[in-house]
């Protein structure tokens, strides 16, 4: 059985089915790259979740286990509404698409967990005896009952490189990176001022 760290839970913030998927996703995935979990940039995480929707803790999981971070800068989020994710080894120029097999998700979906859920409970309010059978079902299961996982392929994936360059926006005074700065009469401007001008 797969063993989560309880730190990712406490990262998490509860207890939930999705982000135990998206922690096995994403150990799969990068077992099949033949990787280890980032520890700087090396490397890049697409996933396919949305916003507000039933299972996006999803990718707390897969963020906990490849080491991918919004504040890293290697994790783009598509909003396509899937429990989806490619992982890229920047590396080696190799990526992998992990998704969840359908069958498997229909039954989560279907669960009293999620019924409880649509009616206004909160994850932290689920009883264990609901929740745990769950959460150990996902942590046995054969990777093959979870996950249709792809093929691993080439990467065309160009990196976007950081910039350590700013400006002070000449309007509200506040620092913006050079890239998201846009230009108004020759001087320097943040988007949120930009949209406002």
């Amino acid at each position: 059985m797969i063993k989560i760290p309880e730190w990712a839970f406490e990262f998490h913030g509860h207890r939930c089915p999705a982000m135990p998927i998206g922690y096995r996703a994403g150990l799969t995935a990068m077992e099949k790259l033949g990787v280890k979990r980032a520890s700087n940039k090396e490397l890049y995480l697409i996933c396919e979740n949305g916003p507000a929707h039933a299972t996006a803790c999803f990718l707390d999981g897969v963020m906990v286990a490849t080491g991918c971070t919004y504040g890293k800068g290697n994790v783009e989020k598509k909003n396509y509404g899937k429990n989806a994710i490619t992982l890229i080894d920047l590396k080696n120029k190799k990526e992998v698409r992990i998704t969840m097999n359908p069958e498997f998700q229909k039954k989560g979906l279907n669960s009293e967990f999620v019924q409880l859920r649509k009616k206004g409970v909160a994850p932290k309010d689920i009883p264990p005896d609901v929740l745990n059978p769950m959460l150990e079902n996902i942590l046995k299961a054969d990777e093959n009952d979870l996950f249709i996982v792809g093929e691993v392929n080439d990467s065309d994936f160009k990196e976007i490189k950081g910039t350590f360059n700013w400006h002070e926006c000449s309007i509200c005074s506040e620092i913006v990176f050079e890239n998201t700065a846009r230009m108004v009469d020759g001087k320097p401007v943040c988007i949120p001022c930009f949209e406002n001008k």
